[in-house]
């Protein structure tokens, strides 16, 4: 996924979000994960965690991950309600977003342990997604965290200004709503510096916007910030 070929990136929101490879932007805080899925199959082990903070492109990376590999996503709570076999049989490779909730349930982690090695002994693959880091994570299984701390663990870092920037951009256009230059420069560098703090920015100020019948403005946006 060179940069050259990439335009925006598009974050976990659910409104009018582009998940294609061509919608995910490169940049120096995601570069690591992108070379991760770009590696594939020729990864080292089962699985590779995609860890970031809330609204980074993991699930947009799972997405991109999906299509070239044909994976097939399975609900984190599905581990507490299914047999490892039963999920392992749902396709020939598997994604397993937003992990973290289910960490300590030791019937999840049971089962996530037994699909780890029926995708190892069949030269299968898994892409988990997770907010915290396997090594900061409270296992319950302990064979289970050997695993996973093991694995190979793609992270993705807090925006830089070019990066925020192309965010918000990106969110604004999945609302049909464009931004003068402007604003963005307003915004910038009086926002809280994540990509959920981004998410909440663009959703507030579209609602207000709507709200009250205007564009979205630098004094629209100053009552945000």
């Amino acid at each position: 996924m060179p940069a050259s070929q990439s335009t925006q990136m598009t974050l976990d929101l659910g409104h009018r979000v582009a998940m294609g490879k061509e919608d995910f932007l490169v940049s120096p805080a995601n570069q690591d994960a992108v070379a991760w899925i770009d590696m594939w199959p020729k990864w080292p082990a089962p699985a590779l965690i995609i860890q970031g903070p809330a609204a980074s492109g993991k699930s947009h990376l799972a997405a991109v991950w999906k299509e070239k590999s044909r994976a097939t996503f399975v609900a984190p709570e599905d581990l507490g309600q299914y047999e490892a076999d039963d999920i392992a049989a749902r396709g020939q490779h598997l994604i397993i977003d937003h992990l973290d909730p289910w960490i300590g349930d030791r019937q999840s982690e049971t089962t996530l342990f037994h699909l780890y090695n029926i995708l190892k002994a069949e030269s299968r693959s898994m892409l988990l997604t997770m907010r915290m880091t396997p090594k900061t994570a409270d296992f319950v299984i302990a064979d289970l965290a050997s695993r996973l701390r093991a694995a190979p663990l793609a992270a993705i870092s807090p925006p830089d200004d070019s990066l925020l920037a192309a965010v918000l951009i990106k969110l604004f256009n999945d609302r049909q709503i464009q931004i003068g230059h402007d604003v963005l420069t307003y915004i910038l560098p009086r926002m809280d510096r994540s990509f959920d703090a981004a998410c909440n920015l663009v959703r507030d100020a579209d609602k207000l916007a709507l709200a009250e019948k205007r564009a979205i403005t630098i004094p629209l946006v100053r009552k945000l910030l």
